[in-house]
């Protein structure tokens, strides 16, 4: 399903008060929040806890009279949970309580969040838009696919595991590289 369509289905059924909105978001982007809280001190309940509160956001932001849909709506509930969970962990006590008018409150902060998050995200596909086809299809497979390296090895017939970790180092390499020039 491509990003307009599922854009477009959410966006709809979010106006109906239907819940399959939130089990297309949960079922395409939960993962992108679960790999972050996950890697930052956090534990699974915790990714489900932030990733409900963003969709609760982005259903708030939905209904706000100025929204409009210029990137995939995954790419704001990852920069909404992601500025949750560092808020999260901001706090010394690890506890969080998100008010019913948060949004209202934060709207600044989340806009600036996913602004940020949707810049990244697009600087991100211009680097990989950049390298080798080979890479950009090895990385895609490995970063935004999640296959493991086994199956990493057999879809590009590496030798061994080993052999294709190390070409998975080549292509962040070659990421690596034009970032670095595109930042001088």
């Amino acid at each position: 399903m491509d990003r307009k369509t599922t854009n477009t289905l959410v966006i709809d059924d979010f106006k109906k008060n239907s819940n399959v909105a939130f089990a297309i978001l949960y079922q395409q982007y939960f993962t992108y929040t679960k790999k972050f809280v996950l890697n930052n001190k956090g534990n699974l309940e915790d990714a489900e806890d932030i990733f409900q509160d963003a969709l609760l956001i982005l259903y708030e932001k939905l209904y706000a009279d100025n929204f409009k849909v210029y990137t995939c709506l995954g790419i704001y509930v990852s920069g909404i949970s992601k500025n949750l969970w560092l808020k999260k962990l901001r706090n010394k006590e690890f506890l969080i309580e998100i008010p019913e008018n948060y949004y209202k409150k934060n709207q600044a902060e989340i806009n600036l969040a996913i602004e940020n998050e949707r810049d990244y995200w697009h600087k991100l596909n211009d680097y990989i838009n950049s390298i080798s086809t080979h890479c950009k299809n090895l990385i895609q497979d490995i970063f935004m696919k999640n296959k493991s390296i086994e199956e990493i090895q057999s879809k590009y017939q590496y030798s061994s595991k080993h052999n294709a970790q190390n070409q998975k180092h080549k292509c962040v390499e070659q990421i690596r590289k034009i970032k670095n020039n595109d930042n001088f």
